[in-house]
């Protein structure tokens, strides 16, 4: 399996949208293969998403990402694993260990059960994206 690591500095990309480096590990199980750094600089989100696809990447860690941008990403196969944030070789080794999900690299108001992070707490392997359907009250006829 291909991940991807948005980067900059040395750590996790705070917005995946506009990073312009990845951090690619390849794995065999658990044991890596082979690592390598990749260049993302179309700032198009389509572009983007086809530069995933064309890496062959399988799943995607990053900070913020827009909802646009994730769903282009997903479109492609791409399971996205947003809102982690934390030094590239401690999240590369808590992903390794299968301790990604841990409070300790969830970006500040993200914790485990809020947001769009953990979906409720259920963790985010397998999991899609459910839409939220509203924002727009329906009218309820008085008649």
């Amino acid at each position: 399996m291909r991940v991807a690591f948005a980067t900059w500095n040395g750590r996790i990309a705070p917005v995946f949208d506009v990073t312009r480096r990845l951090h690619v590990v390849e794995t065999d199980g658990r044991r890596v293969v082979r690592e390598s750094e990749e260049p993302l600089e179309d700032e198009a989100a389509g572009a983007r998403a086809a530069r995933l696809a064309a890496l062959h990447i399988g799943a995607l860690v990053c900070g913020a990402i827009s909802r646009p941008q994730e769903a282009l990403v997903q479109a492609y196969g791409v399971t996205v694993v947003p809102f982690v944030t934390g030094e590239l070789r401690e999240v590369v080794n808590a992903w390794r260990a299968g301790a990604l999900e841990s409070n300790a690299f969830a970006m500040p108001g993200c914790g485990r059960g809020r947001g769009r992070r953990f979906r409720g707490g259920r963790g985010w392997i397998g999991q899609g994206r459910r839409r939220q359907h509203g924002g727009v009250a329906r009218r309820r006829s008085l008649n």
